[in-house]
């Protein structure tokens, strides 16, 4: 969702713990990826109002490291969560995006993992959003990309 104002507002709009089925217990948070971190960091702050516990968060999709130059809305490292605080903190960003979020614990999947869940070679994927590895040297080379990822469907 484009603007921070507006993904804060739909957030604030679409959830609505329930203090009954959360107060006084260990929520797990599962989500398929954390791009910028605030939406995650709303929600948890959200659970713990209501009288969780902890919240422990797990996530589907390895850490967003990289912008996507391929039609996702995140543009820039410095918007990405992961990207920024990898780049500040090196191999202990994970930690550094737990307690940015407020989280008791954050689990990622493996960039290995999510290609066997797949079921694709990683040669037939896009990875850049999480290596940083982009298939592509330049933009002449897209409809050639675009022609190997429709032969391999």
């Amino acid at each position: 969702m484009p603007g921070q104002k507006k993904r804060d507002a739909a957030v604030k709009e679409k959830l609505n713990p329930i203090r009954s089925m959360i107060e006084g217990k260990h929520v797990i948070l599962i989500d398929d990826s954390i791009v910028r971190g605030t939406t995650t960091k709303q929600i948890i702050n959200l659970i713990r109002t209501v009288g969780a516990k902890s919240v422990n968060v797990r996530i589907s999709c390895p850490p967003v490291i990289s912008a996507c130059y391929m039609g996702i809305d995140f543009p820039t490292r410095e918007e990405l969560i992961a990207g920024r605080t990898q780049r500040l903190h090196g191999e202990k960003y994970i930690e550094e995006i737990r307690k940015t979020i407020g989280a008791d614990s954050l689990l990622y999947n493996t960039i290995e993992d999510l290609i066997n869940s797949i079921g694709l070679r990683e040669d037939q994927l896009c990875l850049a959003c999480l290596t940083g590895k982009y298939p592509i040297e330049t933009i002449e080379n897209l409809a050639e990309y675009e022609n190997t990822i429709k032969m391999h469907r």
